[in-house]
Parts: structure tokens; sequence; C-alpha cells
């Protein structure tokens, strides 16, 4: 008896050779109540998002949120400046010229729910991410060509390697690999 102890696991990944068998797999794995998996393909399948139960993105609401706060930010700046900390009557005109501040104010808007775009995007995304376990499967890179991949997160509350890897199996992949982190 080996007394190594063994990793914790990632999850498990079943490979398919095609669409119809990756589809039906997440329907099936979805209804055995597994919500944590991911499915890699060679081209974007439509049908996929809908069976995999992914939802509307947050990354709307994260871009008019950037762009609320730098109307506000650009708006409030050149208020505080010409109002609070500098005031200057020039002409006899209000300090608090609103009209003059509408090109800032809108660039501020427009740079900031840029920002929050890309950052939102990209932590939304889990991302820069050098590394992901299913990259030590060997047969992985032909999910770039002709294979189809469904990825079992071992954080799902369901989630037991055996019971898994058992269902898995029975939905006919070609293969079935445990991810180790």
């Amino acid at each position: 008896m080996s007394t190594r102890k063994r990793l914790p696991i990632f999850g498990l990944m079943a490979e398919f050779n095609s669409r119809r068998s990756l589809i039906n797999a997440v329907k099936q794995v979805r209804a055995n109540g597994y919500t944590r998996m991911e499915a890699y393909t060679p081209y974007p399948i439509e049908e996929l998002n809908e069976a995999l139960g992914h939802h509307r993105s947050r990354l709307p609401l994260i871009v008019l949120l950037g762009g609320v706060l730098g109307a506000v930010g650009g708006f409030g700046l050149q208020y505080w400046v010409s109002v609070i900390a500098y005031p200057h009557n020039i002409g006899g005109r209000p300090l608090n010229s609103w009209i003059a501040f509408i090109p800032v104010t809108f660039e501020t808007t427009v740079l900031v729910a840029a920002f929050a775009a890309v950052l939102g995007m990209l932590a939304l995304n889990r991302l820069p991410m050098p590394y992901h376990p299913v990259f030590n499967v060997r047969r992985f890179k032909l999910a770039s060509r002709d294979r189809y991949f469904l990825a079992l997160d071992a954080q799902d509350p369901i989630f037991e390697e055996e019971s898994t890897r058992e269902l898995l199996e029975s939905l006919g992949p070609m293969e079935v690999n445990r991810l180790d982190p």
C-alpha cells in the first residue's frame, strides 16, 4: 500500500468527438445537478451557452458604473477647482459654469467606462491565467482542431470524484481525465 498522499483534484474532463454528443452530455450533467462546468470547442456553438446555463454578463453594469463614476469625478474635479480651490470671477460669469465643464465630463466618462470595460472583462474571465489544469491533459491540444471537451469543476457542491467519473463515463466519451491543480 502506498503512503503517498494524493494531490487535491481540480476536476474531471471528458473528451467527445462531436458537438451533438457534447451538448447531450452537458444536458445530462446539468440534469444530474452539476452547475460548475466548462466546455471547450474548436468553434463557437450557440446552443452550448444555453445548455451550460450561462446567463447574461455583468459587464454592462460594470461599464455603466465606470461611466457614472467618470462623469461624477470629471465634473466634481472641475467644480472643486473652479468654485472651491481656485475661484476667480472672470468677466462676471458664475464660478460654476457647468456648460464649460461638459467636454471634460464627457471625456472622463468615456475614459473611465473604457477602463472599467477592460478591467471588468479581465476580472470576470479570471484573467490573466497563464496556467490552467486543462493543459495537463495530453489530448487537450485537439480542442482547437476537432475535439470537444467538458470539464466539471471539483468545487461543485455535489462533486465526488468516483461518482462524477462514473457519470461522465456513462455519457460515452472517448476519454475521461483527472485534472490536477
